[in-house]
């Protein structure tokens, strides 16, 4: 629920806030598609983003994470936020059975208080309550301040914030006071409220027509009184929902159409995902370009794009893609991969490991990036830094098969004698036959190594053997030709 300061310099947003065991959003889905959702924030502190500088900040005063800070609004001039705030939780305290309908006794008890803090460039400073919106044993939320700064309309309800099925609009002077329930609200639910740039109208939504949500009008007088609500009729279909509807300052006649590029892109975006998703690769690069189109500086529809080229073989048409997305965004560890694997593939070893490398420490948690990684170092005759690669990712998912089997087969047969480990070969290889349930011929060909660089001749024939047995040409012929060497070093082979 970001909100951008009236001079357009600033954004004032929640960010998550440490502390906790779990997330900052307590979301729960419900079978009644009436009130199908229920999502309110526990955990999060305000934080202020300047356009000029790039940078963001938490505001102080606004920034306790022994609180949850959240539903901020700015006031007409600028110089102060108004915001909701309550005690921090986890949002699923362990033992609580989940609730099945909005306003269950299961959820996750929250109730808000309606706060003000100056914004002082930035500085914040000490938070007040809002009289007649705070400590009234009610959840108080979506503050949003008049045009002309007189007055503050807010949501009330039980519990939580927003689409609630008993939220109801009160008014309140700006400085605090007694809260007053407008005559506008309807039977069922009323929220996501919105000043007409006059301030003499407001239009809010409600589900007291359909389970589809509508838009409502109500009009101000001096004194704060409003007026019953009207229906704003034919404003969609009758299966579709208004919701966050906002005035538009512009002449009746000034708007000929709305351009929404941005859907499109999105639209086109899930689609190619989608097709993706059920194999249809060919019919999900065609998306993914038609999104580019529109869009074409966005780093993971380049990645995804890039990703399913090079799926297909295409590396020429893969790698610009990925360059793009690794330079749109640098801390973008796939995209970093990925191009380090095209590199790679294209014989452009050294700068595929400055990617790789990126990859790496972006996402330490990828045990692909550790086999690519150490792949790379290993065409170039780095042996040993390969296998510190390997290693580095088995001691993130030790069960990796690509990383055992590879590791396990250098350090069984690498032409270096000081880079091999028999122990250690044996040791990863019978992890991969392990996890392979003794059915993989490659890892049963890989132990049988191991064995022969243990020197424990007599288990790597018998394994070979397994393997061979399993396997199809061409690997069961290299395989024959590894038990013969195995077998002239075994004394007592012809008694087995």
């Amino acid at each position: 629920m970001s909100q951008v300061s009236p001079d357009g310099q600033y954004v004032v947003t929640m960010i998550k806030a440490p502390g906790g065991t779990q997330g900052g959003f307590y979301v729960a889905n419900f079978k009644d598609y009436r009130f199908l959702q229920v999502f309110y924030p526990t955990r999060g502190i305000l934080a202020w983003y300047d356009r000029a500088t790039g940078e963001m900040r938490a505001l102080p005063g606004a920034d306790d994470s022994r609180y949850v800070h959240t539903n901020e609004t700015w006031s007409p001039d600028g110089q102060y936020l108004v915001y909701a705030q309550a005690e921090a939780r986890d949002p699923y305290p362990e033992g609580r059975t989940l609730a099945e309908y909005a306003n269950d006794a299961n959820e996750t008890p929250i109730q808000y208080d309606l706060y003000r803090i100056p914004f002082n460039g930035g500085k914040g400073g000490q938070p007040e309550p809002i009289a007649g919106a705070s400590r009234n044993g009610m959840s108080n939320t979506f503050p949003k301040i008049s045009p002309d700064g007189r007055w503050i309309v807010f949501v009330k309800c039980r519990n939580g914030l927003l689409m609630r099925p008993d939220s109801q609009l009160f008014i309140i002077p700006a400085e605090g006071g007694q809260a007053r329930r407008m005559r506008c609200n309807t039977p069922l639910m009323n929220s996501w409220h919105s000043f007409s740039p006059n301030g003499r109208w407001l239009v809010f939504s409600s589900k007291s027509r359909s389970p589809y949500t509508g838009m409502f009008l109500t009009h101000l007088d001096e004194q704060g009184n409003d007026s019953p609500a009207i229906y704003i009729d034919n404003s969609t279909a009758a299966n579709r929902a208004v919701n966050i509807p906002e005035f538009v300052n512009i002449p009746p006649d000034g708007l000929a159409k709305i351009d929404v590029p941005a859907a499109e892109f999105f639209r086109l975006f899930d689609h190619a995902a989608e097709l993706a998703a059920k194999g249809q690769d060919e019919a999900a690069i065609a998306e993914w370009k038609k999104a580019l189109e529109i869009n074409p500086d966005d780093p993971m529809a380049n990645n995804n794009l890039g990703t399913h080229l090079l799926k297909r073989g295409q590396l020429d048409e893969a790698l610009p893609h990925f360059a793009k997305a690794a330079d749109l965004k640098p801390d973008y560890a796939d995209a970093q991969n990925n191009l380090g694997i095209v590199l790679l593939q294209k014989g452009r070893v050294g700068e595929a490991i400055e990617h790789l490398s990126k990859a790496e420490e972006i996402n330490p948690r990828n045990t692909q990036t550790y086999y690519n990684l150490g792949a790379a170092f290993y065409m170039q005759g780095r042996v040993s830094e390969a296998l510190a690669q390997w290693r580095a990712g088995l001691r993130v998912d030790p069960e990796d098969l690509p990383l055992l089997g590879q590791a396990a087969w250098v350090l069984a047969t690498n032409p270096e004698p000081s880079a091999r480990n028999g122990s250690e070969a044996v040791e990863l290889a019978t992890r991969v036959v392990k996890l392979t349930g003794a059915k993989d011929p490659a890892a049963l060909d890989t132990l049988a190594a191991a064995y022969a660089e243990a020197g424990r001749f007599p288990e790597a024939v018998q394994t070979a053997r397994q393997a061979l047995a399993l396997a199809t040409e061409p690997l069961a012929g290299e395989v024959r030709g590894r038990v013969a060497l195995y077998e002239a070093k075994h004394p007592f082979r012809d008694a087995q």
